[in-house]
């Protein structure tokens, strides 16, 4: 228990990959980190890419940065519809400016480049095809399984889970 009083918001929408919600959670909460699964509507079940589901626990109008020590963003084709609640991107910029844990893999980046200029001269990697979309953000991008800088975490797929998990929970620790 390591981690114990840390908490940390899971965001989830349709279309998530499910070892990229599930993996995390489980890693952060083995840790004792109290893990928060957040989307636009609590209490709404959110599918994943194969129709597992996911309960939201909060909404982000009942959330701020200042009640988590940080974030993660899945991949999938969630992102893509989380980076489309303005609130959702707020909250990943306000932990960002905190200076707490912000954590994304796969296709998670994409509501990076949507949190209000958080990659502009950060190092970061993702899924190759959103590659562009990261660069134009203002990040550079590299090809590794897991790529730290200050407190953002970046991974680009789900066999990078290990090395993404582990760099988060030692982000949670400093």
């Amino acid at each position: 228990m390591e981690l114990k009083g840390k908490k940390v918001a899971i965001l989830v929408d349709q279309m998530y990959q499910e070892m990229e919600v599930w993996v995390p959670l489980y890693r952060l909460q083995e840790a004792g980190v109290e893990t928060i699964t957040v989307g636009a509507e609590a209490g709404k079940t959110y599918p994943s890419k194969l129709g597992y589901p996911c309960t939201a626990q909060k909404s982000y109008n009942e959330v701020s940065a200042d009640d988590f020590d940080g974030v993660v963003v899945p991949g999938g084709f969630a992102p893509d519809h989380i980076r489309r609640h303005p609130k959702a991107n707020k909250l990943v910029a306000d932990i960002n400016a905190q200076g707490k844990l912000v954590a994304a893999i796969c296709h998670g980046p994409w509501v990076l480049c949507s949190a209000h200029g958080m990659l502009k001269g950060r190092k970061v990697t993702s899924f190759f095809a959103i590659k562009d979309d990261v660069v134009n953000a203002g990040a550079e991008w590299l090809d590794e399984e897991v790529v730290v800088d200050g407190n953002l975490v970046t991974s680009r797929k789900p066999e990078d889970l290990p090395a993404f998990c582990l760099a988060c929970v030692n982000v949670l620790k400093k």
